[in-house]
Parts: structure tokens; sequence; C-alpha cells
């Protein structure tokens, strides 16, 4: 009985988010999440599991299509955090270690002015350093320092961001 309850909840979050104007999906993340920072843009079709442990900072762009996965532990995003469509972010996952498939997970944060591009997945246990950027289609299975960039399958250090940021996203529209 608890399982449908949990899926009923999670279908409502994830259908009122599929509305096309901006302030109700901001209503939303604010009734739900744990924290939630001023002048964050959510984009359609963001897909929450476990909002009560997603934090997100100020200043911040999740864009279209993106899942964010609190099951496993706590999500953590930053301030002016730019969060491109359709990127998985993931704190659960299953352990193919494990005779019975069993469920393993670790919190995941990312902090301050970091770019995850679009269709980037961020696996369990993983800390996105300040100001780093992660590239197109990478798979981020370890720990990013601050400032790298980081592309590939899995992903590596392939560059360095200069630390000159001092911008503000989560500019709002109306849809």
């Amino acid at each position: 009985m608890k399982d449908i309850f949990s899926e009923l909840y999670h279908s409502f979050i994830n259908l009122l988010m599929k509305v096309p104007f901006c302030y109700l999906r901001i209503v939303v993340m604010k009734l739900f999440l744990h924290r939630l920072g001023r002048h964050t843009f959510w984009g359609r079709s963001v897909e929450v599991r476990s909002p009560y442990r997603i934090e997100v900072g100020s200043h911040t762009a999740i864009n279209k299509r993106v899942l964010l996965d609190g099951r496993g532990g706590p999500l953590i995003i930053g301030n002016c955090v730019d969060i491109a469509q359709e990127v998985n972010v993931w704190t659960l996952q299953h352990d193919y270690n494990s005779p019975s498939y069993q469920s393993v997970g670790a919190g995941v944060t990312i902090d301050d002015y970091a770019w995850i591009a679009s269709r980037a997945t961020i696996l369990p246990g993983v800390h996105i350093g300040r100001g780093a950027v992660v590239a197109s289609c990478a798979v981020v299975t370890k720990d990013v320092p601050p400032l790298a960039i980081v592309a590939g399958v899995p992903a590596r250090v392939i560059g360095q961001r200069k630390d000159v940021m001092d911008y503000k996203l989560g500019k709002r529209y109306i849809f």
C-alpha cells in the first residue's frame, strides 16, 4: 500500500511539472523540495524523485526533461548552477554484484557555478566541484575537482576553466 501512495505522490508532482507556466512549477518545487533558493528557473517536464531530499540554491537553472533523484541520499545543488536539458542526476542504482540485485545509493553534491551540459549523467556518490564543467553526454562516475572540465564515458579531465565566474542564472520566463 505504501508503494501505491508513493507512486501517486511522485506522479502528481511530475504531472504538475509539465504545466506550461514557470511560476506554477516554482510554487510546486517550493512546496515539495527540502530547500529551494530564490530566482531559480525550472524547465518543463523535470522529473523529481524523493523531492524532500533535494536542495537547490539560488540563481540556478534546471532545464527541461532533467531527472533529479533524491532516493539514495541527499541531492544538493548549489547557487548559480546550470543544468542543461535531459541531464540525469542519480543517487540510487542497482548493485550489479549483488545476487539479489539490491539497490545502493549515495548523495550527490553539485557546487556553485557548475555547468552540467546536455544529456550528461551523474552517478551516485559524486561531488562536482565549484565551477566545474561536465561536457555533453559525459557519464560522471567519480568526483570532479573545482574548475575542471570533464568529458567522455567515463568522464575524465580534459581542461581547466578560468575562475572568473560572476554571473547569476535562473531568469524566469512565463513558460
